[in-house]
């Protein structure tokens, strides 16, 4: 029998394998970038060096009050230096950080405090009202802490203590030591929970760590970049920006709420170098006035994700002056997953093509394993012809390790080896996928398949739309039928007759919406299109 001569005196060790965590990212910052600015919230900056020492202080203070391994640590925050402490400080304990989605209700929030039994509750005055309420309702009874934020509008302090006295109570010298395991639980983030209650998708440390990496490889970034930040950080963990500014020594330039005058003077006098943004923020951007704007000459790289942005939104931003990165991800998969940018965009390409490859998904991210348009029954990948349509399913370190309490759906969506994404596309002839709908949202009329996403796109391209969303109407003769919820732009006009027209001008017939309806979008908490809210109020018109 051959022997493995790899085997025999070649063991794991302490000097040659460490369980992967981002906590060493901000570690290595405070030793390599100790002087250079971490953090920026209006008239405070807090270097690296001072943000690390109060990540430790947070350790500290958390772990004086017997926090630790498995208990859940949440935050009702805006974007803000004790955030990006937050993400730090709580999983050093061997705790786990729940950022809470502030726009939500407070039946929701008491819902989700209680589901992942919350011991402590960081959170901003502002919040002190839906906040008091949500504990009321609430089974759990945690330590409350306080932040009265001066860059806030203040409010009712409700917790025993206030933030920055809760710091003091911790130690700069607090032991920084990685997890034991890179498998467990840093994080434990909530899905919108657009029907039925929200589901508790729980991160590893392992995974938060590559999606960092990732980050960093995928909007081509360099020591000491500058990240905006217009996306709240509770959302999907701020897409692990706070890890990978970390990594790269960067500084976050924190924002509570968009405005695109101010977003447009940080880029000018910050010299922003990176900013993701949700679609509805990159329309912010694009439309703000001309006593908004500043001109910038530097590069800004601008990563958007969501909902799929129109090629005519693309187009717009790149003659702003931004760099356009399409990414694709779910709260499942610990943020972006997928990216198409400008190194899959042929240069021969005309503006107008080049943006609409860019609205493509695109292909996955060099840390992840494995990615594949499929029958998701069979799991049988479909012909790369642009046209046969399949299931997203992902394999990979960043998917999540499953749903808090929830083994039946952590089953049906890791089946057979892969992550259901639910979300329906094709495979293009290089690789590139491109995502059509969502499962439920296809709109079948006459037995033909038709992609919401293309004629949403479409619609964009008319001047007078702001937003649109399209979902099927039952119809007696075609089953469904296409019908259009549009949002003008201000001061434009258009009839919906003239909207359908200019749809029957560019896309097949059958695609073309039957019924248009002026209208705002109802979206989630997380800027999602409500289509369930779109298909009742189509049912009833």
């Amino acid at each position: 029998m051959p022997s493995d001569i790899f085997t025999s005196g070649l063991d794991r060790s302490p000097a040659n394998h460490v369980p992967l965590s981002p906590l060493s990212f901000i570690q290595r910052a405070a030793r390599v970038f100790p002087n250079h600015a971490a953090v920026i919230s209006g008239e405070r900056t807090y270097t690296w060096d001072e943000t690390f020492g109060r990540c430790r202080r947070l350790a500290s203070a958390l772990e004086a009050r017997s926090i630790g391994k498995g208990d859940t640590v949440s935050l009702m925050l805006p974007n803000g230096p004790a955030f990006c402490e937050a993400f730090f400080g709580v999983p050093a304990t061997g705790a786990v950080l729940n950022p809470l989605n502030f726009r939500l209700e407070a039946t929701t929030l008491a819902f989700i405090l209680d589901h992942g039994e919350c011991k402590v509750l960081i959170t901003d005055t502002e919040f002190a009202p839906v906040i008091r309420e949500a504990l009321s309702l609430a089974q759990a009874d945690p330590i409350v802490i306080d932040v009265d934020d001066p860059e806030g509008p203040g409010g009712e302090r409700i917790g025993e203590m206030d933030y920055e006295a809760f710091l003091a109570t911790g130690a700069a010298d607090y032991a920084w030591t990685l997890p034991d395991d890179e498998w467990n639980a840093a994080t434990l983030n909530y899905t919108s929970g657009t029907t039925g209650n929200p589901k508790g998708v729980v991160a590893d440390h392992r995974g938060l760590y590559l999606l960092a990496l990732g980050n960093v490889a995928t909007t081509d970034m360099t020591h000491n970049p500058v990240y905006l930040w217009t996306l709240p950080m509770f959302h999907a963990n701020g897409w692990c920006y706070p890890y990978s500014m970390a990594l790269m020594g960067g500084t976050n330039v924190c924002l509570r709420k968009i405005d695109p005058g101010l977003i447009y003077r940080l880029i000018d006098e910050e010299k922003v170098t990176h900013l993701c943004a949700a679609p509805t923020v990159v329309n912010m951007i694009i439309n703000a006035s001309d006593e908004e704007r500043r001109s910038f000459s530097h590069t800004v790289r601008l990563v958007t994700g969501g909902s799929s942005p129109p090629a005519a939104v693309i187009e717009r931003m790149q003659k702003e002056g931004f760099e356009v990165i399409h990414i694709w991800g779910m709260t499942e998969l610990m943020g972006a997953a997928t990216y198409s940018s400008r190194h899959h965009a042929a240069p021969e390409l005309s503006d107008g093509d080049r943006a609409a490859r860019l609205s493509r998904q695109g292909f996955h991210m060099g840390v992840e394993e494995d990615l594949m348009i499929a029958d998701p029954a069979t799991l049988e990948p479909v012909p790369r012809d642009g046209e046969t349509m399949g299931e997203l399913l992902i394999r990979s370190n960043m998917v999540m390790r499953g749903y808090l309490k929830n083994p039946q759906a952590t089953e049906e969506t890791l089946r057979g080896g892969w992550m259901h994404s639910g979300d329906l596309g094709v495979w293009h002839e290089d690789g590139c996928i491109e995502l059509r709908d969502r499962a439920k949202d296809i709109i079948i009329s006459g037995g033909e398949n038709i992609s919401t996403i293309e004629v949403e796109d479409f619609l964009h391209r008319h001047p007078a739309i702001l937003e649109a969303a399209v979902v099927g109407k039952p119809d007696e003769h075609w089953g469904e039928i296409p019908c259009a919820f549009v949002t003008l732009r201000p001061g434009e006009n258009a009839s919906a007759e003239a909207i359908m027209q200019f749809c029957r001008d560019g896309i097949a017939h059958y695609k073309c919406p039957k019924e248009v309806v002026f209208s705002d979008l109802p979206k989630t908490a997380t800027g999602k299109v409500q289509k369930f809210v779109l298909r009742e109020r189509a049912k009833g018109d």
